[in-house]
């Protein structure tokens, strides 16, 4: 069993029930909700609400990962960025995550009261992040990315797609262990939507069990994302929730430990639902 983290006195107990990572992008142009909290009061106010809502984790980021999105300046970055995370540090109790893939915005942010490292390129964009990570002592969550968000999806033709994410994933822990990362802070992701095609991601949650093995806790990022909205025909990614229930349902009964999420009342309600189906749990339910 992988250990607890503490973080912020908060315990995670991996395995006993899933956590919910609230996605507070404060960005003008992300796929699902760009330009919408990308001022300090409306990012705080949706952070009210996560927090509200039952979230676990709050995941901020400046910088859009959608496909083909246009990378920013570190400048421009760390100007979205810190602002919002030195007023939710003040005012939300709950860890906070950064979503970055520069050392200098990690470092940046967890100075200024973030827990977590969340780097889409799972170390690999730049060079400094596992040994700023490792210096600054917090969780990382690794994920499977080739290229980056601008050159992602010309890369989607796998020889043995979870073969090939479970080979990159070993070899980031490693890579971070080596220089000092504590193994019981990393967690994973298998990288849903990133440089992997619609019969890709739908392979990626039914054999997620296989990445058990790495001995991380798991986190799953399916919300919103453009294959739920291939299945239900539906261009409106806000209009995807109940597509994203149903990912969430079957990332948790095949393992995952974190979602990543929009929408946290709605996946909270799956989450317990789903937790107390599939996961052996000694607490006493009250009955209907």
């Amino acid at each position: 069993m992988t250990p607890n983290l503490i973080i912020r006195e908060r315990c995670f107990e991996w395995g006993q029930r899933t956590y919910l990572m609230g996605i507070l992008n404060v960005t003008p142009d992300s796929f699902s909700d760009g330009g919408e909290f990308n001022t300090v009061t409306a990012a705080l106010a949706q952070a009210q609400a996560m927090v509200a809502g039952g979230v676990d984790i709050i995941d901020v980021g400046g910088q859009s990962t959608r496909p083909g999105a246009e990378q920013i300046t570190l400048a421009q970055e760390l100007n979205r960025v810190l602002p919002v995370l030195q007023i939710l540090r003040k005012e939300i109790p709950v860890p906070i995550s950064v979503d970055t893939t520069r050392a200098a915005v990690a470092q940046a942010a967890v100075e200024a009261g973030a827990d977590i490292v969340n780097d889409i390129s799972g170390g690999t964009l730049d060079p400094e992040m596992l040994l700023t990570v490792a210096r600054m002592n917090v969780p990382i969550i690794l994920m499977h990315i080739r290229g980056n968000p601008q050159t992602m999806q010309q890369f989607t033709d796998y020889q043995d797609l979870m073969g090939e994410i479970y080979s990159f994933l070993a070899k980031q822990i490693a890579a971070a262990i080596a220089v000092g990362i504590d193994e019981r802070k990393i967690i994973i992701d298998p990288g849903i939507g990133f440089a992997k095609n619609y019969e890709q991601n739908l392979e990626i949650l039914r054999r997620l069990p296989q990445l058990r093995q790495l001995k991380c806790p798991i986190l799953v990022g399916a919300s919103r994302k453009s294959f739920i909205g291939r299945i239900l025909n539906q261009p409106d990614p806000k209009a995807r929730v109940w597509g994203t229930a149903a990912a969430c349902c079957a990332a948790i009964f095949n393992g995952a430990d974190i979602m990543r999420v929009h929408d946290i009342k709605e996946m909270r309600d799956v989450s317990l639902v789903a937790d107390a189906i599939f996961r052996q749990s000694s607490q006493v339910q009250p009955s209907d």
